[in-house]
């Protein structure tokens, strides 16, 4: 690769904006001028990324414009758009790279936050650990039924992808709340104290 590909990808890791890395997804999905990705914004990610006002769309294409990962599109404007054309924004090839390693990193980090709270809980005395296993199981039961099942089917892809994921990892985190609670009143067995009731 030649220089000015690397200077861009340097400042790729700079960018922390949830909601530019958002749009660029958009963007990677079908190119787009402004308003219409403003729209679709709204739409695809709903409560999920809040947008406060349409202006962060415009402040997050700068950012992505400045690190090379979009560029203007060239063809005929949209239909009406005559006079003063919008420009419309596609992926680069630098674009499309740094979105995938994005999505691999939030892995990572995700992995490190788990591993963070594992290791924070288990800082706690077990009894007063078990009330956080808890209340973080009534949270994530809380959340369960937010995507009811006939909804997710009727979906999108990008909706049943995100309902599916969110049934496996609500799974998985159910049975690693058991195991710690089984871990933590073993350590209050030991300790002899009594755990309480649920």
């Amino acid at each position: 690769m030649d220089g000015s590909i690397r200077e861009p990808q340097a400042q790729v890791g700079a960018m922390r904006s949830s909601i530019a890395w958002a749009l660029l997804g958009l963007v990677i999905e079908r190119p787009s001028y402004g308003y219409e990705l403003a729209q679709r914004f709204r739409r695809v990610y709903g409560e999920t990324l809040v947008l406060s006002n349409a202006k962060r769309i415009y402040e997050a294409l700068d950012a992505l414009s400045a690190r090379a990962l979009i560029e203007e599109a060239e063809g005929p404007a949209p239909q009406g758009r005559i006079r003063h054309p919008r420009p419309r924004y596609r992926a680069t090839e630098l674009g499309v790279s740094a979105y995938q390693d994005r999505l691999l990193a939030q892995i990572e980090e995700e992995r490190q936050r788990h591993r963070l709270f594992a290791r924070q809980l288990a800082m706690l005395e077990p009894k007063a650990a078990l009330e956080v296993i808890d209340e973080y199981e009534r949270e994530c039961l809380a959340g369960a039924d937010e995507v009811p099942p006939a909804e997710a089917e009727r979906a999108g892809v990008a909706e049943r992808l995100a309902h599916e994921e969110e049934q496996m990892q609500l799974e998985g985190t159910l049975t690693w709340i058991e195991y710690a609670r089984n871990e933590l009143r073993a350590l209050l067995d030991e300790q002899g104290q009594e755990p309480g009731a649920r």
